[in-house]
């Protein structure tokens, strides 16, 4: 493969979070079962000669491309879920990063307008601030922000752990990851995979935000935490379960 790939990016996907084990052949096999595959690219890191966990391939066509990030996007291959996104004809799009942040012990006045003035001074936001609720709509006491930067989620959390929101003292972490393992988001993998997607041109896809967002923040006055609020919990919701694996005659799926 030529240092300078030259793509039909109209054609072509991204596919990230990709196991160590994988190779350029086993990816292309993977993707040839939904299309046609003219290219497949794996950048290697120039000393350990190994590919840095992401990967571009070339379809026949753009309605390929479309199908395969619609089909494959989030399967399981060696238990990790992997990202196949579209690209597009003048930016390739990541659907996130990783620089998710969790949000506890929040006031139960703080709802995700707040949150998202509270945290956009640090950077661009990926999507809508969200808040956990019960089923009386009840905040539970923690939410989630995202980030399209690690600069932004690193900022936010120096910044804004231990401070007060309203009348309490918010702490601010990484995210788990919902591959149910126990890790967090931050990890050196992720940085290293936004790093490079820098370098190719790829942004996190943002989600259009609410026109209230774009209005200055009132001023808000705190008030105690009604009885029926549930008490605030470090713990995360359970992750939705991700998509069937492709059936397939790869075992390690």
């Amino acid at each position: 493969m030529s240092k300078h790939w030259e793509q039909n990016k109209d054609a072509t996907v991204y596919v990230g979070n990709i196991d160590e084990r994988f190779t350029q052949d086993l990816l292309s096999e993977l993707m040839t079962q939904v299309g046609p595959v003219r290219q497949v690219h794996m950048p290697q890191d120039r000393v350990s000669q190994s590919h840095q966990g992401y990967g571009f391939i070339e379809f026949d066509t753009p309605a390929s491309a479309e199908y395969a990030a619609k089909v494959l996007n989030g399967i399981r291959v060696w238990g990790k879920p992997i990202r196949v996104n579209k690209a597009s004809a003048d930016k390739q799009k990541m659907v996130d990063i990783g620089a998710e942040l969790f949000i506890n012990n929040l006031d139960p006045q703080v709802d995700e307008k707040i949150l998202y003035d509270t945290f956009s001074q640090f950077g661009g936001m990926l999507r809508q601030p969200s808040i956990i609720r019960d089923e009386h709509n009840i905040s539970k006491g923690y939410g989630f922000v995202s980030f399209d930067s690690f600069e932004g989620s690193d900022a936010a959390k120096a910044t804004m752990n231990g401070q007060y929101l309203l009348s309490k003292s918010i702490t601010v972490e990484y995210a788990y990851k919902k591959d149910g393992k126990g890790e967090r988001h931050g990890d050196e993998a992720e940085r290293k995979l936004a790093a490079e997607g820098k370098k190719h041109n790829m942004v996190p896809e943002h989600q259009p935000l609410p026109a209230a967002y774009h209005m200055s923040a009132p001023r808000t006055t705190p008030r105690p935490a009604p009885p029926s609020t549930p008490r605030p919990s470090s713990a995360q919701p359970a992750a939705a379960h991700p998509p069937p694996p492709l059936t397939s005659r790869f075992p390690w799926l």
